[in-house]
């Protein structure tokens, strides 16, 4: 298959490069940064893209590319530390800023007729993150736009299909992002734009079948958007009978939770279905836990110890586990293509000890790895899945635990229950719950005085958390009208009376990440 190569050099947006080619209707496939680019490796490949680090080039211990990169007669475009690497490799020299270019920033185009910047206007908001820049572009090299600041923003190697941009086209917050990249994969690359997710839906299918054999397949099942989604590829991909389904309730779950949950799977068509009831287990666990990264650990610890109790005691075979693990669940937990990536957060389904045991044993399977919310949303609708499960709002794997700051009671547990579904009862009645991408309630470890009735109270403090996005790599807050707002607030104080004060999480992404913790 033709393909967009995109090197990984560390950065957090790398696999959404990979989402936006593929939006363009182009099939991208990541590799590490520093691999060897032979005649295997290019195999199929129309072009090259090179992603930002949290590296400088100058640093003695920042990937490189194979030396051979710059003399391939393919496209090449980097990106960010991408751009910066093209320029330092072939010349020019980058250096530290006095100060930083972050977040949205005018870009001032030069070369209105230049193919990458072909459909934009004269002057777009882009994204920045960087704290190095070119300072002198590399021989042969001409700006084509450059920043407010009149830092070269976009940079080309003249007589060459090689560019540089010094921002973050790849995200939501970049005007004209898509264009720029759907030019350099169709035109520039001269792709034709035909990758799908039924294409998608066929290859891992396929995969599916040729890797399990005639073994069982176990799916951990959590409720949430991933996992069932996961479970109705795999009953539409393999037998029936080879295809276990188990629902441990950690008792971490939002209200009703569980019996919706069990419904829903019943209607998959699922042949091997159990639930375990682990709540009291997975709360004296937690007990006098605060750090949100021991919190996951545990949970994720216990949940495959709980996973391995359930199989014995059933008699399930010995089969391949298979977690619903998104992109976005790799990238933050540090697990990149390459070896440079950061931690974020760590997620229980990916860093957990006893997964990676499981991964290393090549016992894992994770069909939905390569892609993000709204594929998986897509993916679900194209396996027949209603929108009562696909268009929920995402639920993190620890559940309540990463919700509630601080140690995690049951006292905590069920007043954020209650306090989180009077908010989404009030999001659906006024309209908006499908117009926010995620909403959700945090319980923070503080209490504010306030007055009941005739008495001076103090109650606990619940942040509203409600945020619009396309894929969960970047997010905006939801913007409320205020008499939205302020009617919320007033119906969680007044039915859940533990609740005393109620704030509105304004924090975009980046710099915050969705979760809390």
């Amino acid at each position: 298959m033709d393909k967009i190569l995109i090197l990984d050099y560390g950065s957090q947006y790398t696999q959404l490069i990979g989402r936006r080619v593929r939006a363009a209707g182009v099939y991208a496939e990541i590799i590490a940064g520093d691999s060897a680019l032979d005649a295997g490796r290019l195999e199929g490949v129309r072009g090259i893209v090179l992603s930002g680090s949290p590296f400088s080039v100058y640093d003695g211990t920042a990937p490189r590319p194979d030396g051979r990169l710059w003399d391939l007669e393919v496209p090449i475009l980097g990106i960010c530390y991408g751009a910066q690497r093209m320029t330092s490799d072939l010349g020019g020299r980058v250096e530290k800023l006095a100060d930083r270019e972050y977040g949205r920033m005018r870009v001032d185009i030069e070369a209105k007729g230049d193919p990458l910047v072909s459909g934009l206007p004269a002057s777009i908001s882009t994204w920045m993150s960087h704290g190095d820049s070119i300072s002198a572009v590399a021989p042969g090299f001409q700006v084509l736009a450059r920043s407010e600041a009149g830092i070269p923003a976009i940079v080309r190697r003249g007589g060459r299909k090689q560019w540089g941009v010094q921002f973050h086209p790849e995200v939501s917050h970049c005007e004209g992002g898509p264009i720029i990249v759907a030019n350099f994969a169709r035109s520039i690359c001269g792709m034709e734009g035909s990758w799908s997710m039924e294409g998608y839906r066929e290859e891992i299918s396929r995969k599916l079948r040729d890797n399990t054999g005639d073994r069982d397949v176990l799916l951990l099942i959590s409720g949430g958007v991933d996992s069932s989604v996961a479970g109705a590829l795999l009953l539409s991909a393999l037998p029936p009978e080879k295809v276990w389904l188990l629902y441990i309730d950690t008792g971490l779950m939002r209200k009703d939770e569980s019996l919706e949950v069990m419904r829903n799977l019943k209607g998959l068509g699922a042949r091997h279905l159990h639930m375990v009831d682990a709540g009291d287990e997975f709360l004296s666990a937690l007990s006098g836990q605060a750090d949100p990264e021991a919190k996951r650990r545990i949970i994720g610890d216990l949940f495959m110890e709980v996973q391995k109790r359930e199989v014995e005691r059933l008699g399930i075979p010995d089969s391949f586990l298979v977690q619903g693990t998104l992109y976005t669940d790799l990238i933050e937990s540090g697990k990149g293509v390459g070896t440079k990536a950061q931690v974020i957060k760590s997620h229980h389904n990916v860093r957990s000890p006893l997964v990676e045991a499981k991964r290393g044993a090549g016992m894992i399977i994770e069909p939905l790895d390569r892609l993000y919310k709204d594929e998986v949303r897509e993916l679900g609708r194209l396996l027949g899945l209603g929108s009562a499960i696909v268009d929920r709002h995402p639920f993190p794997g620890p559940g309540l635990a990463v919700r509630i700051l601080g140690e995690v009671t049951r006292e905590a547990c069920d007043l954020l229950r209650e306090a989180d579904a009077v908010y989404l009862d009030e999001l659906r009645s006024r309209g908006l719950y499908g117009k926010i991408w995620q909403a959700f309630s945090v319980l923070l470890p503080t209490r504010s005085v306030g007055v009941a009735g005739d008495e001076r109270k103090y109650g606990r403090v619940l942040a509203l958390r409600a945020v619009v996005s396309e894929d969960g790599m970047t997010a905006e807050p939801f913007a409320f009208d205020m008499k939205d707002l302020t009617g919320i607030s007033a119906a969680i104080t007044n039915r859940v009376p533990g609740i005393g004060r109620v704030v509105y999480d304004i924090s975009s992404k980046p710099p915050a990440t969705i979760e809390w913790e």
